[in-house]
């Protein structure tokens, strides 16, 4: 063999190996690795939109796509990690449907990843046993779960609107709208506390929605709106939820008292207690069977003129919530820590639903604390003195 043969040899094993390669993974610094991963796992590997794919679905997939709860978000990764050092990390735990690795324009990556799996299970054992991972000595991951949130937050809404006229006008301006949420002024159950919550068929809809809203390019009823993200819902396992045998009732009249509650609830079954806070309340029963009945019954009755929402609650998971709270701003850090007294009491609460505990939080803050205030002040001196009593185990908002 000649040496223009060799030569012409090398040249061609070359640029094969280069036409193999996808768009992404051709002309990496590690792009030998990243080729012997695809052909260890099968899995295929495309850049797109500042991102690299890989998996999506997983070889051989004929199921549906994974849903809610099967995606983490890993932070904190060395931007000279890539998928040959990643993948085998996560891929101990479960079966990985897609690894989304963030990327820059120098070929580095941005310090983060989704990866979802192909069941609920799989993504919480990988932040169970992953978190804190190093991937290289003295680095260690971040492992958390991801929320694809679906739910917008929009202020500025005219109090005498109802869900109806509210779901009607956003469905003009916006697309894929599946919900709105919309609550009962504590005061008067006439009106709306001027928000409300929009749920939307995915987290693309809402995004596109949200842009849409942004104050200064629409109006609604000839005037601004406030819009943001909603706080997302903490994610509760189903195993847990099916030993759960507190209610969740919310729209409750300030002037109800417990012991009315108690009464109402105990025609189902054996009530342990009642606890309420303002114009929501956790009834706890003895048997799951008769909550479930007492929820069947009473959800969407009227008890003192005003129509009740009754869910199960969900229980907060300890370590879940601390480290929610680790990542709250430090301007809030006061009232997150006399939550304590609250969940140690009541450790139950809708995410979603627990106004005002989800005001103590996000970018929906100032907005909600304005909201009770206002509503504080339009009561008479007698009612305020009753609120306040009512308001005793939750965390005090200052005056603005």
């Amino acid at each position: 063999m000649t040496a223009d043969s060799a030569t012409k040899m090398s040249n061609d094993s070359t640029n094969a190996a280069a036409a193999k390669a996808p768009e992404g993974v051709a002309g990496a610094p590690n792009e030998a690795a990243l080729l012997a991963l695809m052909e260890r796992t099968g899995y295929s590997m495309t850049q797109e939109n500042g991102q690299r794919k890989y998996g999506g679905p997983p070889p051989g997939w004929e199921g549906l796509h994974p849903p809610r709860g099967c995606e983490v978000f890993v932070g904190k990764i060395p931007r000279d990690v890539y998928e040959d050092e990643l993948v085998p990390v996560f891929e101990s735990v479960g079966r990985i449907y897609q690894m989304r690795l963030m990327m820059d324009f120098d070929g580095k990556n941005r310090g983060y990843a989704f990866v979802m799996y192909t069941h609920k299970r799989e993504a919480k054992r990988a932040v169970r046993e992953l978190d804190n991972h190093e991937i290289r000595p003295g680095r260690p991951l971040g492992v958390c779960c991801s929320v694809d949130n679906c739910r917008l937050f929009i202020g500025g809404i005219p109090k005498m609107k109802k869900r109806d006229e509210i779901l009607e006008e956003i469905s003009k301006v916006t697309e894929g709208v599946l919900d709105v949420i919309v609550y009962a002024s504590a005061t008067d159950k006439t009106k709306n506390r001027g928000f409300a919550f929009i749920e939307y068929e995915s987290h693309r809809a809402a995004a596109m929605a949200r842009r849409k809203l942004m104050p200064g390019r629409i109006q609604l009823w000839g005037q601004q709106i406030a819009v943001d993200w909603a706080e997302p819902e903490m994610d509760v396992d189903e195993d847990v939820m099916e030993t759960v045998k507190i209610l969740y009732v919310r729209n409750l009249m300030i002037k109800t008292s417990e012991e009315t509650i108690r009464k109402t609830f105990s025609q189902f079954g054996c009530v342990e207690r009642v606890k309420k806070i303002r114009d929501y309340a956790f009834v706890h029963f003895t048997s799951r069977e008769d909550a479930i009945r007492a929820m069947n019954s009473l959800n969407g009755t009227e008890l003192e003129g005003s129509c009740l929402g009754v869910t199960l609650a969900k229980p907060v998971d300890k370590e879940q919530y601390a480290r929610y709270r680790k990542a709250v701003k430090g301007s809030v850090t006061a009232e997150v820590q006399q939550l304590n007294y609250v969940y140690s009491c009541d450790p139950y609460t809708l995410a979603y639903y627990s106004y005002p505990y989800s005001a103590l939080f996000g970018p929906n803050r100032d907005y909600f604390v304005k909201q009770y205030q206002s509503e504080i002040k339009s009561l008479p001196l007698s009612m305020r003195q009753v609120f306040k009593l009512s308001e005793r185990s939750f965390p005090s908002i200052p005056e603005q």
